[in-house]
């Protein structure tokens, strides 16, 4: 039986006489890979900064490892907090502490570890990443772009986290560097038994990683399935987002690749 680990339930959030979230049902089990698209507006963002507790829904519970986190108390949206990481779509990284610095920042807000021991863990986390240890001692205006995310992923698993969630993880890489980006996600699930929660607009991502996938629109969830199953779903708006020419030559592409 599957286990969930995020249960979002008649979620609603309105800005001034405006609904972004209306009745929004979604529940993501443990293991899995979620992304969460749709068109422009239609606030994939706005849920990610709502489950994270950027942002407070006007309606509706959300529920993370059996915690209502709209009324828990600090202290317990504090150990919440210590099972995820996040990658950001502009990384966040600190500009003036270096790639190490960065990476073991979690370790030191939420540890009473040695220095020794964060340091040795941060540079572990930096490895895996595919980094190499003289890029610990980078700041991150001296990585490239690619580079960055993955000091950005080293930061978020450095604490082994039951959650990550990643903002348009690929945006600003080019085809090559997106495609070894995915690789990396699916390393760090896998070695870390990872629930990955991501907004994604790219669609060779979404084909390549993600097991399941919410479509946004009309303010709730419209379709909910594998990328082979939405693919096929006939509600207008899914099939506009899909079933383009892009789209189709990658589902080809993805489809070809799979029965290899």
């Amino acid at each position: 039986m599957q286990t969930p680990i995020i249960e979002i339930k008649s979620l609603g959030f309105k800005v001034n006489e405006t609904w972004i979230h209306r009745n929004l049902d979604l529940t993501i089990f443990k293991g899995e890979t979620l992304a969460i698209v749709g068109g422009s507006g239609c606030g994939k963002t706005t849920l990610l900064r709502q489950i994270l507790q950027l942002q407070k829904p006007t309606t509706g519970s959300i529920k993370i490892l059996g915690v209502d986190t709209l009324t828990a108390t600090e202290a317990e949206l504090n150990e919440i907090r210590k099972n995820w990481g996040v990658v950001f779509q502009q990384d966040a990284l600190f500009s003036s502490s270096t790639t190490l610095e960065n990476t073991a920042f979690p370790l030191t807000r939420y540890t009473d570890l040695d220095e020794r021991i964060i340091n040795e863990l941060a540079m572990l986390k930096i490895k895996l990443a595919g980094l190499s240890e003289d890029a610990a001692w980078k700041y991150p205006y001296e990585l490239s772009g690619g580079m960055q995310k993955r000091a950005a992923i080293a930061r978020a698993c450095v604490m082994d986290p039951a959650l990550l969630f990643l903002d348009e993880p690929t945006a600003g890489l080019d085809p090559r560097s997106a495609h070894e980006f995915d690789e990396l996600i699916l390393s760090f699930k896998n070695s870390l038994n990872l629930t990955v929660v991501m907004v994604t607009h790219d669609l060779e991502t979404l084909w390549h990683i993600s097991d399941r996938v919410a479509f946004l629109g009309e303010g709730r969830v419209l379709g909910l399935g594998t990328m082979a199953e939405l693919s096929e779903n006939n509600q207008p708006l899914i099939q506009q987002y899909f079933n383009g020419p892009r789209g189709r030559q990658i589902a080809k592409r993805q489809t070809q690749w799979k029965t290899k």
